[in-house]
């Protein structure tokens, strides 16, 4: 089964600064209505949505590419020269996912499948 790109992040340490500037630049919908204040995007587009994050790391931009099982996904890339840097994490009720870089060091992100 292919595995598509379903989301995608910027972190910034000025998270509400970058989620104002693309939601008036774009005509996104920003939700930051949460305990992490984690800006979810909808592009009323019909592509993919994403998600701006407060971060102190200097700026990055992730994609996440879901997979059905993030152990076997991760043993693969270490297998194949990748580097496991967020080991997989759930936050109930909301998502599980890992981080990995290749093996020239981009970092991706993986989110399991919800099986639907």
């Amino acid at each position: 089964m292919p595995n598509p790109v379903v989301h995608w992040e910027i972190h910034t340490k000025e998270a509400k600064k970058c989620q104002e500037f693309l939601a008036n630049v774009f005509d996104w919908h920003v939700d930051s209505s949460n305990p992490m204040d984690y800006g979810f995007i909808d592009t009323h587009a019909g592509g993919i949505n994403g998600g701006i994050s407060p971060s102190e790391e200097p700026n990055k931009t992730l994609v996440y590419v879901e997979v059905d099982d993030l152990q076997a996904y991760l043993d693969k890339i270490e297998s194949l020269g990748g580097k496991t840097v967020v080991p997989i994490t759930e936050i109930p009720n909301v998502v599980t996912f890992a981080h990995f870089t290749d093996p020239v060091g981009n970092l991706i992100g993986l989110v399991k499948s919800d099986g639907s």
